[in-house]
């Protein structure tokens, strides 16, 4: 039955984790078209709960791509200087659906996982019962 719990916290972790990589992908695809904006990325770290030495992981701090802003030109922009060009943001929207596409599988799957390891503990818990 431990066993079960450690795949439950495990997965649930991996959600957790997941639905933060999803919400920082739509904040940088609300804001693709923002001047100046900066993409955010976020890390996975592999961490052990206490309990057994469970694996889990967990989010990192959130970072701003230090890639270059592109620039646009648009001389009638209220950001444009003299020569006619602002700064727009360093978010790739074909990249960023990729990942969110890839974060949403990662999230489904670990609710798969999730709720398989669920069904099999409660079976367990039936058979014991009996």
């Amino acid at each position: 039955m431990n066993e079960m719990m450690k795949t439950m916290a495990a997965s649930a972790s991996g959600m957790r984790a997941q639905s933060a990589r999803i919400r920082i992908g739509a904040e940088n695809i609300a804001n693709a078209d923002t001047p100046g904006y900066r993409r955010k990325t976020v890390s996975f770290e592999e961490t052990f709960q206490r309990s057994g030495e469970a694996r889990a992981v967990a989010t990192g701090p959130v970072r701003l791509d230090q890639r270059e802003l592109a620039r646009v030109y648009d001389p009638n922009h209220p950001m444009a200087g003299e020569d006619g060009y602002f700064e727009g943001s360093n978010v790739d929207l074909m990249v960023e659906i990729a990942d969110s596409r890839e974060a949403n599988r990662s999230y489904e799957a670990n609710l798969r996982m999730f709720e398989q390891a669920r069904q099999m503990a409660s079976s367990l818990l039936d058979l014991l019962r009996r």
